[in-house]
């Protein structure tokens, strides 16, 4: 995943955020050493060089940004990203304007530590001398010599198949691009496959989640910044959208962002033109823009959350990825994709997909999509002894009468809150235990799962624990 960053020291009084990050960073194959306070964490560091310190804000005695001020005060411009709990914006502003490259909110969760790492490992290319930040910013140009459509786009209902045929035709031209449809549909293949399809498929395609970002940090991953706009800029960074120029560039969960940003985003659009943070030089840029969300912005202007302007401007062309229940032809082919690769992956033998087990995926109605599958098959391939792969692995039985509150379809009779619990634990067991799917199915912010996750768990409700260990060991630190 990352190439540049190779070692990492730790620094958090709380043991199990230490394990978890020390395990997932191992994962990664990047070196880690853990400290449980600012001074142990200077020793470590004076011991050896490091690519990236990661320091919680609240430690016995010196704090995290003590440990910031001495690494700066040593003269090393070496990376450092704090993590709290308390993610406020004074917080964040704080811990930048004394030179910190990024800030963590907690809980953490492996998706959270992924985006950074990446984040951190563009900042390291920027800094190197004559290297270009998109050599890991974006999918480098294809082959042009290799053969189109290489996107994965699994599946031969009349609907893909429409779908996939208007978007190769609007690939063609220059119009803006809004993909629409519910979590978990492949919104960005479709994003992907334009690119490809469309003149500029040799030229960089960047992706950015506006969701992963604070709205302060977002517009300097897209606009870029000058040296010094702020304590920590110790070089200039050039922004996405400099990066995609004569490319293309994708913005994914749009619906996310600001109504501030959304007005820098406007311009973007219609004049091709921007400033980077901190400078005051106007830059121009030629970028195929796509955009997507899984948010109705017609609902978000109504609120006063979106800009309609924006919306006119993005909405070119519409195209809606239909839900997994809209398209049950393609659910045989989906799960045979996804059981070759991942009995091929894992080194298991399952060469096929029992009658029984194909009918009841074709009666599911999959309310986390074709990621939803995706994970369904990957258990299945994993648990089932084999060779031949049976309904019972497939667990979809479990999640159609949830034994902890009433069938969502059995509404009269049972109070609101029992049918949000109910709701909240089909979801979490249709995205194999995963918050971050769960939270974006439901339409609520990962916080706010874990919250009532925790709530019931006090009522004596059991809720399994996520797909992986690493991603419920963090927890318990969240308060630190």
């Amino acid at each position: 995943m990352t190439e540049r960053i190779q070692r990492v020291v730790i620094a958090d009084d709380d043991a199990l955020i230490r394990e978890f990050l020390t395990e997932f960073l191992e994962q990664q194959g990047i070196e880690a050493r853990a400290a449980e306070n600012t001074a142990q964490a200077f020793r470590l560091l004076s011991e050896q060089e490091a690519d990236l310190v990661l320091t919680d804000l609240r430690m016995p005695g010196e704090d995290g940004l003590s440990l910031l001020r001495k690494i700066r005060a040593s003269g090393r411009a070496l990376p450092v990203v704090v993590m709290t709990a308390y993610g406020s914006v004074e917080t964040a502003v704080s811990a930048l304007k004394q030179g910190a490259l990024d800030f963590l909110t907690k809980p953490l969760s492996p998706e959270k530590i992924e985006d950074l790492l990446e984040r951190v490992d563009q900042h390291l290319i920027a800094a190197e001398p004559g290297r270009r930040l998109d050599e890991r910013a974006c999918v480098r140009p294809r082959d042009p010599r290799s053969p189109r459509h290489q996107v994965p786009l699994i599946g031969s209902s009349r609907a893909l198949r429409g779908l996939v045929d208007t978007a190769i035709r609007v690939a063609r031209s220059r119009a803006t691009v809004l993909i629409t449809g519910e979590s978990g549909t492949g919104k960005e293949l479709f994003a992907r496959l334009i690119h490809q399809e469309s003149p500029r498929h040799q030229q960089p395609f960047v992706r950015v989640n506006c969701a992963a970002l604070a709205e302060s940090l977002l517009e300097s991953e897209l606009f870029g910044h000058e040296k010094g706009a702020f304590t920590g800029a110790i070089c200039r960074r050039q922004g996405r959208f400099e990066l995609a120029d004569k490319g293309t560039i994708f913005l994914d969960e749009i619906g996310e962002t600001s109504p501030a940003l959304q007005a820098k985003l406007l311009r973007v659009l219609e004049e091709r033109e921007f400033e980077r943070v901190g400078g005051a030089r106007t830059l121009v840029s030629d970028v195929r823009t796509v955009a997507a969300t899984n948010r109705n912005l017609e609902e978000q202007i109504a609120a006063g959350a979106f800009r309609e302007d924006l919306f006119y401007r993005l909405q070119v062309v519409n195209l809606r990825v239909p839900p997994l229940r809209e398209r049950r032809e393609d659910v045989d082919e989906l799960a045979h994709h996804f059981l070759r690769r991942y009995s091929a992956e894992n080194g298991i033998q399952v060469d096929s997909i029992s009658k029984a087990a194909l009918d009841l995926m074709r009666s599911y109605n999959w309310p986390g999509n074709v990621r939803e599958l995706e994970n369904t098959i990957e258990r299945a391939v994993v648990l089932d002894p084999g060779p031949v792969l049976q309904p019972e692995f497939l667990a979809l039985g479990a999640r159609s009468a949830d034994p902890e509150g009433p069938d969502v379809s059995r509404q009269v009779g049972y109070s609101l809150e029992n049918m949000e619990r109910a709701l909240i634990l089909r979801t979490l067991e249709s995205t194999n235990h995963s918050r971050k799917d769960a939270a974006e199915i439901l339409g609520v912010t990962p916080r706010t799962l874990t919250n009532k996750i925790a709530r019931y768990r006090k009522q004596g409700i059991h809720v399994s624990a996520p797909k992986s260990r690493l991603a419920e060991s963090h927890g318990a630190g969240s308060s630190s």
